[in-house]
């Protein structure tokens, strides 16, 4: 399981013309799923985005988590990051999950971090979205759990 973290002041989903997830200051989550992930990998990987150190503390340091400054989280699925691209020219999806299985997961990781966290915001699992995003910093880091 892979999150790309994009630190951002603010980041927004176009599904067509509707808006269908949009955050401020906050943390924008591009989800991977792959084959033989599940909820206990799902589970690690929220405590870790909600608690990574990506943000300033009052001394200006990457001390702060999303949860400690109060800011957005908007998840996306992104089956794109468990693309093979270690040879050739064209990426190989054998490794990601299958849409039917990745999509409960997917809402059972949107439910845990809207349980755990007051801000949340998403995608629409499956759809072709229109992602905006100002990067903050730029500061973006790739999180993986097994």
């Amino acid at each position: 399981m892979k999150a790309l973290l994009q630190r951002v002041a603010r980041a927004s989903v176009l599904v067509g013309d509707r808006c269908v997830g949009e955050i401020g200051p906050g943390l924008l989550v591009f989800l991977g799923l792959d084959r033989g992930d599940g909820r206990e990998q799902g589970a690690r990987l929220v405590d870790r985005l909600l608690a990574y150190r990506m943000f300033a503390d009052h001394l200006g340091r990457m001390n702060s988590s999303v949860a400690d400054v109060n800011g957005g989280v908007l998840l996306v699925s992104q089956f794109t990051l468990s693309a093979d691209t270690r040879k050739g020219l064209r990426p190989g999806f054998s490794s990601a999950m299958p849409p039917a299985e990745a999509e409960p997961l997917y809402d059972w990781m949107l439910a845990t971090l809207r349980a755990r966290h007051p801000l949340v915001a998403a995608g629409e699992f499956g759809a072709d979205m229109q992602v905006s995003l100002v990067n903050d910093g730029p500061v973006t880091f790739l999180l993986e759990v097994s």
